[in-house]
């Protein structure tokens, strides 16, 4: 098993990732959330120059936001500083597009783009289309040092729906989901996977899996009622909270609430109703504090049932179990994203009572 941190892209904190490397993580995760947070390349860079063993990658970059082309450069750029240790994680952009009040990359384009940024990687001359004239890439040869294509840059794709995950198999080396530690989550995902590179031809023998989460450490006598509970663990129960009412929102289908949320369902449709904007300014409000904080006026929605939910709870011993079996069912890698109030503490004291018993 593989342990790593998603972090909170602020570029004045890239030290964070040479921190990671000290504490002796496999990997860093940086996002790419424009409306948020700093750039996730320019931060890289920064700790692909300052760093030499820790892996470092997108988590995950937005295809909606640049064109495949302009990724596929960014990302070789990153890998020339730190060869043989970049990766490209990839999504249709849920969060960063939706706060834009603007909708995720449809599957079928997104499909594409991961067609031509995997040719582009491969170093491969490939199709393009944009704005509906499509043409023949390459990349211009100017000499050595403007990227590395040389050594691989597997791309870890961000999903959870079934076309999505078929795109996944199709062109990704590895899957990075939310719930991925839950194997009855796992199972799904893969079936879909296997499917897409059935299609496309490609096994899955080294096929990598990611499974984006929290861990809340329970100190002796700690409850979930505890502020101390609540103060590691809110922001994350709010972003899932946040993440599935979006889908909700436009979908209308109750069956994607989960049964955790369902006590919270209709006081947290209240809160939205009574933002202080506009129905369609509500996008603006919705993803509030997303991954680093949760809003003080939605912390009567972090239950009990909410953190047990959405989070990997219990003592050091007890997750160091959970994360065994999750191995044994087929997950290769823990992704933490703690609250960025104290995500240093977290992350430490994760590696220093949980990583040994695993």
């Amino acid at each position: 098993m593989k342990f790593s941190l998603h972090v909170q892209t602020r570029i004045t904190d890239w030290q964070m990732i040479k921190f990671l490397e000290d504490l002796g993580y496999d990997a860093a995760w940086v996002p790419d959330t424009q409306m948020m947070w700093s750039d996730c390349y320019a931060t890289m860079a920064l700790a692909a120059q300052n760093t030499s063993k820790i892996h470092i990658g997108t988590g995950v970059a937005i295809a909606g936001t640049r064109i495949a082309p302009t990724t596929a450069a960014a990302i070789s750029s990153i890998n020339a500083i730190a060869p043989g240790r970049t990766f490209l994680g990839i999504g249709t952009g849920h969060t960063a597009m939706r706060v834009m009040g603007q909708d995720p990359l449809p599957i079928k384009e997104f499909r594409e783009y991961l067609r031509v940024v995997r040719a582009m990687l491969n170093g491969e001359e490939t199709e393009f289309t944009y704005r509906d004239k499509t043409t023949s890439i390459a990349w211009q040869n100017h000499g050595t040092g403007f990227r590395n294509i040389e050594d691989p840059v597997p791309i870890y794709v961000a999903a959870n729906g079934p076309r999505a995950l078929r795109s996944a198999g199709m062109y990704g080396d590895g899957l990075v989901s939310i719930f991925n530690e839950q194997k009855p989550v796992l199972d799904f995902n893969l079936k879909h996977v296997a499917e897409g590179a059935e299609k496309a031809g490609r096994d899955t023998n080294d096929f990598h899996t990611v499974s984006l989460t929290n861990a809340v450490v329970l100190k002796a006598g700690e409850k979930l009622t505890d502020d101390t509970v609540i103060e590691r663990a809110g922001s994350w129960v709010v972003t899932a909270l946040h993440f599935v009412y979006e889908v909700w929102r436009y979908t209308k289908d109750d069956s994607v609430v989960p049964e955790y949320m369902k006590d919270i369902w209709e006081e947290y449709n209240d809160h939205v109703s009574h933002f202080p904007l506009p129905p369609e300014k509500w996008h603006q409000r919705i993803h509030e504090g997303h991954c680093s904080f949760y809003p003080t006026n939605e912390r009567k929605f972090i239950t009990p049932a909410m953190i047990e939910g959405t989070s990997m709870v219990g003592g050091a011993s007890e997750l160091a179990e959970k994360i065994r079996q999750a191995e044994k069912n087929g997950l290769r890698e823990i992704s933490l994203l703690p609250p960025l109030a104290n995500i240093r503490e977290a992350a430490q004291e994760f590696a220093q009572e949980v990583i040994p018993l695993c």
